[in-house]
């Protein structure tokens, strides 16, 4: 990996660099993603299996479009044993993780006959899309439904791309019995989110859609957003470690390459205050490079966004970080928590040696879906909070209102909305 001192200049390349890794980036395709939604917006089910036929290869149609339950069965019986127990296993911790964080209706009331408070409501039906094709991921299929589950929501779907045989990867369907889908679509691309945000005869019509997917899913969830919620619109993957001289180069490295094996566009950044530390990582991510299956897709995503920069002290390297707000951030330094108290921006903060990146992707608890891109700077993980809505609960009195309805009523035609003056006034007409 290039070793580039930190600087103003070299910080500010990295940052420009980086953010053309964004989907915003690639117009290119919102000509053609527009057609996708406009068609299926129009034609529905036959746009949906024309598409699905033209894309997938698979001949889907108001017959076989369904997961059926002997199709779960069958995956039940076709997914290894083992893995199915650690499915379990790591749906119990994110379970457990997302309970914690449901949140409760309110209420507070004053003696002079004022309520006020906020009524918290589930989302009613969610499309959850999970990505297929050439690879499976049933961890994606437990992280986006665990969190609508513990909030309440009470019907999910889920669209997922087939084979050309018309089948679905056994894991993912198992995953998503276990995780408690109510339905499962064999549908994917772009043509998948225009169907659970419009609505088909086939496919219904959903409140919000999350998950990731390829460049067409996420401008396709970047096109139908307001007729839908979704939870945002994911780049590339990306890692940043930070570490000063007391980390494991050899760990560091492994840890940097497990991002970098997701996609040629992935990026792996080291920040360290160690110029030896640097130069025994870049050592190590050769070496490691060389064993691995992807060492393609690795090599090419180092060489476009793969970075080890040495800092001159850790105030500096921490400002990069905040700089940057990377998708995961590792701490190892000889104090990790309190070098972690300085960081603002982060999508998931891993702490210490031990805690390395896909302990986060796979089982921990906490959720694996996150900011890219620097949007850490101001979203957060997907979380329960993606699946409740907020009502505000307000109620006078008339007694609590009498004392300043003028004062309202003095507000509004500063604005000169005098409709607005009068619907407080006419209660109190005849004591003016």
């Amino acid at each position: 990996m290039k070793i580039v001192q930190l600087t103003e200049e070299t910080k500010k390349d990295l940052l420009e660099k980086l953010l053309k890794r964004s989907p915003n980036q690639y117009g290119e395709y919102e000509g053609r993603v527009n057609e996708i939604i406009e068609n299926v917006r129009q034609k529905k089910d036959e746009a949906v299996f024309a598409y699905t036929k033209q894309f997938d290869g698979a001949d889907i149609d108001k017959h076989n479009v369904k997961v059926t339950d002997a199709e779960i069965k069958e995956a039940y019986e076709n997914t290894d044993p083992s893995l199915l127990d650690v499915i379990r296993k790591s749906l119990t911790n994110i379970r457990e993780y997302h309970e914690k964080q449901r949140q409760y209706s309110w209420f507070d009331s004053k003696e002079n006959g004022i309520i006020l408070g906020q009524k918290v409501t589930p989302l009613h039906t969610v499309g959850v899309y999970v990505p297929g094709g050439k690879a499976v991921y049933p961890s994606s299929v437990l992280m986006n439904v665990i969190p609508a589950k513990a909030a309440g929501v009470k019907r999910i779907i889920m669209t997922t791309p087939c084979g050309k045989d018309g089948r679905v990867y056994p894991s993912t369907l198992a995953a998503a019995k276990e995780a408690g889908v109510n339905e499962i679509y064999k549908i994917g691309g772009a043509q998948a989110i225009a169907a659970m945000a419009f609505g088909t005869d086939c496919i219904p019509k959903v409140d919000k859609i999350v998950g990731p997917g390829n460049i067409y899913v996420a401008l396709a969830k970047k096109a139908v957003f307001g007729y839908v919620s979704i939870d945002s619109i994911a780049g590339p993957s990306e890692i940043l470690v930070l570490a000063d001289e007391t980390a494991n180069p050899r760990f560091v490295a492994a840890d940097l390459l497990s991002q970098a094996e997701h996609d040629e566009m992935a990026s792996a950044i080291l920040i360290t205050t160690s110029k030896t530390l640097a130069e025994q990582v870049s050592d190590e991510v050769d070496r490691f490079t060389k064993e691995l299956s992807r060492r393609e897709i690795i090599q090419k995503s180092l060489d476009n966004f793969g970075y080890i920069l040495l800092a001159d002290d850790m105030a500096q390297a921490i400002d990069a970080v905040n700089e940057i707000a990377s998708e995961h951030l590792e701490i190892v330094t000889a104090n990790p928590f309190e070098t972690m108290t300085k960081v603002q921006n982060a999508g998931a903060i891993f702490l210490g040696e031990y805690s390395c990146e896909p302990l986060g992707d796979y089982f921990a608890g906490p959720n694996h879906v996150l900011p890219t891109n620097g949007t850490a700077k101001f979203f957060s993980p997907l979380s329960v909070d993606d699946f409740i809505k907020k009502s505000s609960i307000i109620s006078y009195s008339k007694e609590a209102l009498q004392p300043v309805f003028s004062d309202i009523a003095k507000f509004a035609e500063c604005e000169k909305l005098t409709a607005h003056a009068n619907s407080v006034r006419v209660r109190f007409e005849n004591k003016i």
